[in-house]
């Protein structure tokens, strides 16, 4: 193979690649230790009261989370910072826990709000408290229903999705939001940029949860963006809407973390 055959298959190859999504890779930085919490459940076995919620998420069974979810506590929310984080939790020193559960693996995906009525034992996720609320489902694989709340030990863990991660498109053209979901790694989210063919990169703001948002119009490019989790890893996902893109539309990127 001569040369300049050579450089035109890399240049092919490379091409392939920045089609994909570049990855700056580094190690996932997550806390291996484990820490003292308390967990709850709240709706039914179906899951339906778990649906949508403070993270800006939907329906949790299209979005790959499923009822392996929790409402986390202010001290654990922080600010809706966390959404998309996993945690791994285990009963503990408890009567209600189930003789050889083992662990449960959840993705935070709504907040507990605190509670400043009488009584006081009510109070699970008032600050300081570190609290879980877990989908009745994920609650009963580790404790029995009538125990209602027990102690646990977790720990932040990597998030596994199934496929790329996701963007769901919503807003107006004067106000564009976009719902970052299916991360894996460190799963939550803590910046977003956003690039239309004809426009440079342009960092969103997060609006709430995990939906960011610009006011600069993009309908009819290309979109492209650049999504780093609280680890500090970062990844490019080039063209993954095309310019044909409409509001109320979700893309998979290729990649994920």
């Amino acid at each position: 193979m001569n040369r300049s055959m050579t450089f035109v298959v890399l240049l092919a190859i490379l091409v392939s690649v920045a089609n994909l999504g570049l990855a700056h890779v580094g190690l996932t930085n997550i806390d291996p230790s484990w820490y003292d919490a308390h967990a709850t459940f709240y709706g039914d076995m179906s899951g339906g009261e778990t649906m949508q919620g403070a993270c800006g998420y939907g329906d949790l069974f299209k979005e790959g989370y499923g009822l392996e979810t929790a409402a986390l506590s202010t001290a654990l929310f922080n600010n809706g910072q966390t959404c998309g984080a996993c945690f791994e939790l285990m009963c503990v020193n408890s009567k209600w826990c189930k003789p050889n559960a083992g662990s449960i693996k959840i993705t935070a995906t709504n907040f507990c709000p605190p509670n400043y009525d009488e009584p006081v034992q009510y109070h699970w996720c008032n600050p300081p408290n570190k609290h879980f609320d877990l989908s009745m489902k994920m609650f009963t694989s580790m404790a029995e229903y009538r125990g209602g709340i027990v102690p646990v030990k977790f720990r932040r863990v990597v998030c596994h999705k199934r496929g790329g991660v996701r963007f769901e498109i919503k807003g107006n053209p004067y106000f564009i939001m976009v719902l970052v979901y299916n991360v894996g790694g460190a799963g939550d989210v803590n910046n977003v940029e956003i690039r239309g063919h004809k426009s440079n990169w342009i960092v969103m703001k997060r609006n709430w949860g995990q939906i960011w948002n610009t006011g600069v119009d993009l309908v009819g490019q290309r979109l492209s963006f650049v999504v780093r989790t609280s680890d500090g890893r970062s990844m490019t996902f080039f063209n993954v809407a095309p310019a044909s893109w409409g509001f109320g539309q979700t893309f998979e990127a290729k990649l994920n973390f």
